[in-house]
């Protein structure tokens, strides 16, 4: 199941949405830029602190169902949905986005879910993606990674230390490189075909991305 999951960042930087997407999800203020684009969320999650009453109304009279959660606790509204999507959907394909291009701190909190052991049996099925990038998590073992036809850079985001990192088939080449802090291999590229990566520990976040 295709699932896109929408956040409340600036949708100026949103990818173009297709029409294939199963399950439409809003997160707080996306609903309300979901709205305006003519698009109904199947549910509703957040607190909705962002949102002044006049929207909230728009927002709680045109979702069929909505699920509020208290302005202070543990998890961010991008955090409980991903839960609450998983609960529902194991098996679901997610693109989460309006998850960049605003604030630093939202930006990273989205970016180390996959750091987060409850997300870790569900980490080969989330992407997070925006106008010029998308986001993939791999851990340790092989991969064959594909390219994206738009995009043209290819960055390898060691999250954690990352052990015995080997990537083949990509402009700058490596054999068997230990890092030993987070480290982000930037500006890198495809050659002809896929990349192979491979790694024995660690978890890295696989970064295509292209000028805007």
């Amino acid at each position: 199941m295709k699932t896109l999951l929408v956040a409340g960042g600036d949708p100026n930087h949103w990818p173009a949405i297709s029409n294939d997407f199963d399950k439409i999800i809003g997160i707080d203020r996306g609903n309300l830029y979901l709205l305006r684009r003519g698009i109904i969320p199947d549910l509703a999650i957040g607190d909705f602190d962002s949102l002044n009453d006049a929207e909230k109304k728009e927002v709680f009279s045109q979702v069929a169902e909505v699920q509020t959660s208290p302005a202070e606790k543990d998890d961010t509204d991008t955090q409980l949905a991903l839960v609450r999507t998983f609960e529902r959907y194991p098996k679901a394909d997610v693109t989460l986005i309006g998850a960049t291009g605003g604030r630093l701190d939202h930006l990273l909190a989205n970016l180390w879910l996959g750091l987060e052991p409850r997300f870790e049996p569900f980490l080969s099925q989330i992407t997070i993606a925006d106008k010029g990038n998308t986001v993939n998590y791999i851990s340790s073992g092989n991969h064959v990674i594909e390219k994206i036809p738009s995009m043209k850079y290819l960055a390898f985001c060691c999250l954690t230390p990352v052990s015995k990192l080997t990537l083949k088939n990509v402009k700058y080449e490596l054999d068997v490189v230990d890092f030993l802090q987070p480290t982000s291999l930037a500006s890198n590229e495809f050659l002809t075909g896929n990349a192979e990566v491979s790694f024995s520990t660690g978890l890295i976040a696989v970064i295509q991305s292209k000028d805007i």
